[in-house]
């Protein structure tokens, strides 16, 4: 199932809000975990919240919708298996690996990812 693509940036913030588990997170850790200012975290999360991904209470938490948890899963997932991919089968160090999947996750589409994973299952079980 292919989802509507979202800018790299609001991507990030998503994965970012995910990472920090999904409920009641801080504008004040995003910023400080995607080294952005809070002005900027705020126009992201009032971009997000017009498209129905999160929720956010007047100065509160931010929190991410069902459809926004579907989201932030995949761009995970994606992240996590291009990670997987770039260390376990081609050997690249890890923080270049972890460097070079956030970038790739955006631009792969769920049907190329989901062939990943089955190479990347062939691959370890050889």
């Amino acid at each position: 199932m292919e989802s509507k693509r979202y800018s790299e940036s609001l991507e990030d913030y998503l994965e970012a809000i995910c990472m920090h588990g999904g409920e009641h997170v801080k504008s004040v850790d995003l910023a400080k975990q995607l080294n952005v200012s809070r002005a900027s975290v705020n126009k992201a999360i009032n971009t997000l919240m017009d498209e129905g991904l999160v929720d956010k209470e007047l100065y509160g938490d931010i929190s991410l919708t069902k459809k926004g948890k579907d989201i932030s899963a995949r761009i995970l997932w994606k992240h996590k298996l291009l990670r997987t991919f770039l260390i376990d089968i081609l050997k690249v160090p890890p923080t270049t690996a972890n460097q070079e999947a956030c970038g790739i996750e955006h631009s792969i589409s769920d049907e190329t990812a989901e062939k990943l994973e089955k190479l990347v299952q062939q691959l370890k079980t050889e």
